[in-house]
């Protein structure tokens, strides 16, 4: 985010607090995965390449973070405790307000129908173990399509 310029009668530190109001324009990536050490990685890693990531361990946390946070896109682990991947894309796509959100499922199964249970719920998947880059890339690919996204991060 670059800095505006300010008339001189702005003392530093009420520029400082300008900028830290000023909402974001980062698209927001909803990442839910199970395994710890694989969610802090990826949110490491996107966080750095200009993503704003809001993490959930699980479905159900997943459906409440997605309720109550502005998310663009959303990248999601298939096997998860309390709710799969499978059943969060059943719910974000019956609900009126989520139901636009891209969808990226992580996934061990190499087969397309395996990996979407034979449903058309999801707009990409990925093979896990999932490289930072693979997902970057796909990310940036969805948000391109989507039209409501805000600006994509610069490189």
């Amino acid at each position: 985010m670059s800095r505006e310029q300010t008339s001189s009668s702005a003392s530093p530190n009420q520029n400082e607090a300008s900028e830290l109001a000023k909402p974001t324009q980062q698209p927001c990536v909803l990442l839910v995965e199970d395994d710890r050490s694989v969610r802090r990685y990826l949110e490491v890693t996107l966080q750095r390449s200009g993503y704003q990531v809001v993490t959930a361990a699980d479905g159900l946390e997943a459906m409440k973070r997605a309720l109550s946070s502005p998310i663009d896109v959303i990248g999601t682990d298939a096997i998860m405790p309390n709710l799969s991947g499978h059943e969060l894309a059943r719910f974000l796509r019956s609900n009126p307000k989520l139901s636009h959100l891209p969808i990226v499922m992580l996934t061990g199964q190499e087969n397309y129908e395996a990996a979407t249970a034979g449903e058309n719920l999801i707009d990409a998947f990925l093979i896990k173990p999932v490289r930072a880059e693979e997902l970057k890339s796909c990310l940036t690919g969805l948000l391109h399509r989507n039209p409501r996204a805000p600006a994509l991060p610069k490189k």
